[in-house]
């Protein structure tokens, strides 16, 4: 949206002028949802409703500020998981990677490092390892090796994996909403880096912990007695929902072509697939099912980015962020690779520390505002394109960086083997530094040489 097409603010709001007012909002809004004392949804809601009773913005402004292809998107995609995982397709994937490798705990973590940054690119984080994390540790447990570098790799494979993709990770989602980008667009500019990335990771850890796990062809037998075939519990809900996935895959990559928003496409496949998973079922059964679906989503993840979308819009509205922009301009020199460095830098120092959900969206108005001064949207796309490696990537950072972190160190403290903040860092650190200085370089090679 441009400052033209923004809607008049008044100068004070509460007596209190309009501008300081809607920094304090913010600034309290996202204190508040860094300490974690108060549910994020909570707080996005009442900061947004703030913003509407100091009349910074009217209601109505309120909601032309939300991205409604945005949590198009996340219910679209959150709904179609929730109905594709019952299958039992993903823990299929990982019992068949790890006979594949003979069992071999070597392989295994190759394979299982793999499998999470590919499902990771559909999926959405917490998901897939929600899904692997089980499996790794009911074949770790077989072949008596310590779970914990697997755990810690596939915390980072899925940070890195979400990143290849439009909807793989929610600062993407983001970006692609906003600059309306196509799901060609991420796969063609960041999954080259992400393959790359994924590449050397395994590579390191395979150094550092390959010749240290070792089993017994004892235990080895033990895994090549699991039937791949059990994971599958409905294989008609197999078969729907690889259609279902197929077709919506193929919408994305068809998008631009067709004119229809990706919202509308994951709103429409989770429709499909919520009425193939039904059909036949009587009343009760079916809307039994149906609300037992929409359970699956995750609400407080949708109504967190509608009360973002309001404070941040509020910010624009009053040129905060603008003025930001022209700030941010004027210490890079105009120079789009200075920006696209800085941003993917300050993305992945910040995004380790907090959700990078908020900070996305905040920059997304900022960067919007600099374009015109800085050659337009097309000569920007690098630092777009910075903006989502550095948000990605720096989820790794600290084990609060990224939601998949903290659901892995949850699940592993409940199977005896607890993952420490400190101890998390001793690894995420140095895989946060390096993945983001791949990046970088990418992005050097790619756009300025």
């Amino acid at each position: 949206m441009h400052a033209t097409d923004l809607p008049a603010v008044p100068q004070l709001a509460w007596g209190i002028d309009a501008q300081i007012l809607a920094v304090a909002i913010v600034i309290i809004a996202y204190a508040i949802l860094f300490t974690e004392k108060i549910n994020r949804a909570v707080i996005a809601l009442l900061a947004a409703s703030v913003m509407i009773f100091s009349g910074i913005l009217t209601q109505s402004e309120a909601l032309k500020g939300i991205d409604f292809n945005t949590l198009a998107l996340l219910i679209g995609m959150m709904t179609i998981v929730g109905i594709s995982e019952k299958s039992g397709m993903f823990q299929y994937v990982a019992v068949w990677g790890a006979k594949k490798v003979r069992a071999n705990p070597r392989g295994l973590l190759v394979v299982l490092a793999a499998v999470t940054a590919f499902f990771s690119a559909f999926l959405d984080n917490v998901t897939t390892v929600l899904l692997i994390a089980p499996v790794t540790f009911q074949i770790t447990r077989k072949l008596k090796v310590n779970p914990y570098p697997y755990l810690i790799l596939e915390i980072f494979a899925s940070n890195i994996g979400g990143t290849a993709t439009l909807i793989g990770d929610p600062p993407n989602i983001l970006i692609g909403s906003a600059l309306n980008l196509s799901f060609m667009d991420f796969v063609n500019e960041l999954t080259p880096v992400v393959v790359i990335t994924m590449l050397v990771l395994i590579l390191g850890f395979d150094i550092a912990w390959g010749k240290k796990l070792k089993t017994t062809e004892k235990d080895k037998k033990a895994v090549m007695k699991i039937n791949e075939i059990d994971c599958i519990t409905d294989w008609k809900l197999l078969y729907k929902s690889l259609s279902v996935l197929a077709i919506v895959i193929l919408g994305f990559i068809s998008a631009e072509h067709l004119h229809i928003a990706n919202g509308t496409i994951a709103m429409f496949g989770g429709a499909a697939l919520l009425l193939l998973y039904t059909l036949g079922d009587n009343h009760d059964k079916r809307d039994h099912k149906v609300e037992a679906i929409f359970g699956t989503v995750d609400w407080t993840t949708i109504f967190f980015f509608a009360g973002l979308f309001v404070i941040v819009y509020g910010l624009e509205v009053t040129g905060i962020l603008g003025m930001l922009g022209q700030k941010f301009v004027e210490l890079t020199e105009g120079s789009i690779e200075k920006s696209a460095m800085l941003i993917i830098w300050v993305s992945a120092v910040i995004s380790s520390a907090i959700d990078n959900i908020p900070f996305v969206a905040t920059m997304i108005p900022m960067i919007k505002s600099m374009e015109e001064s800085m050659g337009g949207r097309e000569a920007m796309m690098p630092v777009w394109w910075a903006l989502s490696l550095g948000a990605c990537f720096g989820g790794n950072g600290t084990l609060i960086g990224a939601s998949a972190n903290v659901i892995v160190a949850g699940m592993a403290q409940r199977e005896g083997h607890p993952i420490s903040f400190l101890g998390f860092m001793l690894w995420s650190v140095p895989v946060m530094l390096i993945s983001v200085a791949i990046a970088a370089l990418y992005l050097h090679i790619r756009f300025f040489m």
